[in-house]
């Protein structure tokens, strides 16, 4: 008699009994479930699961579909190894690195010995596409670690032998397509046929991978043009050129090595180069009096105003600072979200009228009183603050709205500089993995959240879609009206966070939706060899969130 396993699927609360050691596509095929856009992947006792996934003891699983953040990232994954094998059949030589997030879709670094061209972009989107329409099965493969490295070694692939001799693991997985082989940090589709939906153009000196939107799947992100953002990214890649780091598996050698220190040196100099640049620039500009800081959370704001400010002050200007903390209207007054809460994070939740006749009286030379928004009560009140601003002083204002051109809709434009602050992560897994820049802020966020309001990384984990919502409605449609951007975030910095984040993950429950998350931000923190934050200076923007800065939050 054939052993078999009972599951429960929690989309419908149906319990089906499976054979020992079906996979999750067998599960599916008996839920009754009809998912137009799924399932991608699963949640198999609250930790993802690729469909390749086999049982073989009693589990509860959530089916995942292309909206969900893991099955958007599965799906993502499998069309950059389809991406990867198209241009591999193509060209001879070539190199190719998944790089950066931009314009709703991906760059991908194309090296194909000489400049990409429109006819290049169109080959490869013809032969993904033949790859997709010929159904090939995406085979998963579990081997030694070792056995593993000599295979791409034999591949030529510097990129993950360096990695993966770097973890210290004792088993790996890698997948192939028609025997084109590739490793992959999370789970795959399991048949090329999966990828309904994609895009693919020449983008500069490279080239776009465009994907499903999250809200609308039957449709592709819309194209939005980003070269500022795109600008930032490429600057960080000539500075990773600099220390010639560019992988986790580079930035593992360097501390196996000894070499932090240096490196910590060099990334903290290049940064604090940056913001001397921004402070230069404004300096040089006649008739600046307010610079607005934005950015989205945990992307080090704070630091980056404080920072700035110092270095105004070498240019002989004095930065003074309000907060538009006070500027909130009263409580009953706050625009409510979809689910009648009070939406603290709208633009609408402030005083936009005082706010602006406050500023347009500082800059023709009258003295204002500031309010004072009393967060106990949910009033605003007068503070007895007075401030007049004086020759060679300007405004400096930071918060998530300091772009949004209603904010200080009547305040002149050659009046204010704007500067976008955000975490970016440039630093790659491996050429083919890259690293999300929002896990880098959610790391910080648990940290800090943590340390300073007394906040589980539990709840921090179950808040943040709520916070990611807010900034793509609030800060993300704004980020190109920036006049300078700044990446905060630091090549060696996951090796410092890891410490502290570690033990924080690993205190939310296993019987928690959360936990699927920290189990994925902890199995990527152990690819990452760690850096003792004793090595950081007390000026590190990583203070905000560590702890020993020398600057007063």
């Amino acid at each position: 008699m054939e052993k078999t396993v009972k599951i429960l699927v929690l989309n419908n609360g149906k319990t089906v009994e499976v054979p020992l050691g079906a996979n999750l596509e067998d599960v599916y095929q008996q839920s009754g479930l009809q998912m137009k856009y799924g399932p991608i992947s699963a949640h198999v006792n609250n930790k993802v699961e690729g469909m390749h996934f086999r049982i073989y003891k009693q589990k509860q699983v959530e089916f995942l579909d292309v909206t969900s953040s893991s099955g958007n990232r599965a799906y993502t994954r499998s069309l950059f190894f389809v991406l990867c094998k198209a241009a591999h059949e193509l060209f001879d030589p070539c190199k190719v690195a998944i790089d950066i997030p931009v314009s709703n879709g991906y760059y991908v670094n194309l090296n194909i010995g000489r400049p990409v061209t429109l006819d290049d972009a169109g080959a490869i989107r013809r032969r993904m596409q033949e790859i997709i329409d010929a159904a090939m099965p995406i085979h998963r493969h579990e081997t030694t670690t070792q056995e593993a490295i000599e295979l791409f070694d034999s591949l030529h692939n510097r990129s993950k032998v360096k990695l993966l001799k770097s973890i210290g693991s004792l088993y790996t997985t890698y997948y192939d397509i028609d025997n084109y082989v590739d490793y992959y940090y999370g789970s795959l589709l399991t048949n090329t046929s999966q990828l309904y939906l994609f895009g693919l153009e020449k983008y500069y000196d490279g080239l776009l991978l465009r994907l499903p939107s999250r809200e609308h799947p039957n449709e592709l992100g819309e194209l939005v043009h980003q070269d500022k953002m795109f600008g930032i990214f490429k600057e960080h890649h000539q500075w990773q050129d600099i220390i010639n780091l560019r992988t986790i598996g580079d930035l593992n050698e360097v501390i196996g090595n000894g070499h932090s220190s240096q490196l910590i040196q060099v990334s903290e100099a290049l940064q604090e180069k940056k913001i001397a640049q921004i402070a230069d620039e404004i300096a040089r500009k006649k008739g600046i009096k307010l610079v607005l800081i934005a950015g989205p959370s945990s992307s080090g704001k704070t630091t980056t105003c404080k920072r700035l400010s110092v270095q105004l002050a070498v240019n002989g200007i004095k930065p003074v600072g309000i907060s538009l903390d006070d500027y909130f209207l009263d409580r009953e007054k706050t625009p409510l979200d979809e689910k009648g809460d009070y939406d603290f994070e709208n633009l609408h939740a402030l005083n936009l009228p005082l706010l602006n006749e406050q500023l347009s009286a500082l800059f023709r030379g009258e003295e204002v009183e500031l309010p004072r928004y009393d967060f106990p009560t949910g009033t605003s009140q007068k503070s007895g603050k007075k401030l007049q601003l004086k020759e060679k002083e300007i405004l400096v204002v930071e918060g998530i709205h300091a772009l949004n051109p209603e904010l200080t809709s009547e305040i002149p434009n050659e009046q204010i500089f704007r500067v976008y602050a955000s975490a970016l992560t440039t630093i790659l897994l491996d050429n083919h993995n890259y690293v999300p820049t929002t896990d880098n802020r959610l790391l910080r966020r648990i940290i800090r959240d943590h340390k300073y309001r007394a906040v589980s990384a539990q709840e921090t984990i179950r808040r943040w879609p709520s916070v990611r919502a807010g900034e793509n409605k609030w800060i993300f449609p704004f980020q190109e009206n920036a006049d300078a951007m700044f990446n905060t975030a630091m090549l060696f910095e996951l090796a410092v966070i890891k410490s502290q984040a570690e033990p924080l993950l690993e205190q939310v429950p296993e019987n928690c939706p959360e936990y699927a998350e920290a189990y994925r931000l902890l199995k990527f923190l152990r690819y990452i060899r760690p850096i003792p934050d004793t090595q950081i200076p007390p000026t590190s923007l990583l203070r905000e969130f560590l702890g020993g800065s020398s600057f007063t939050y």
